[in-house]
């Protein structure tokens, strides 16, 4: 396995784990490196000299199983990204009510559930500022293509 720094043309920076550079050109190419914070799939390289070698990994003449690259995001494991992906699909999306559905739970106006949802940035400060706990979540795990 080779380590890239890689960048996102918002500036956010982070690490990608590929089995060669010509994997990681292929995947940039088909828009499957994409920046974990923003989901933006304008990603360079950084100059990097780190290398990880596993004893049995896969080596250029052995490709990577497509489905475990094409579900690697930014150097996180397949596995981690597909029960993080479970948990986001077992909440309920309220869309655009998502203050609304926030505070209904934080008052208990409503039973206590787990939701997802939209909010803009006044309104995520608003919530807050009520102390209301949330969490927004990268679009790599909202995203439905994988």
């Amino acid at each position: 396995m080779i380590v890239f720094d890689l960048r996102c043309t918002h500036g956010h920076g982070f690490e990608g784990w590929f089995a060669s550079s010509e994997e990681f050109v292929r995947q940039q190419e088909a828009k499957l490196v994409r920046c974990p914070i923003c989901d933006d799939a304008r990603v360079e390289r950084r100059p990097s000299a780190r290398v990880h070698v596993k004893k049995g990994a896969a080596t250029m003449d052995q490709p990577v199983a497509k489905d475990a690259a094409q579900e690697a995001i930014a150097g996180f494991p397949a596995e981690l990204i597909a029960r993080l992906r479970d948990i986001v699909r077992n909440t309920e999306d309220v869309g655009e009510k998502f203050p609304d559905e926030a505070r209904k739970i934080h008052y208990e106006e409503v039973p206590a559930r787990a939701i997802r949802g939209k909010a803009s940035r006044e309104e995520a400060q608003a919530l807050s500022d009520e102390g209301i706990e949330f969490s927004p979540l990268p679009p790599f795990l909202t995203r439905d293509s994988h």
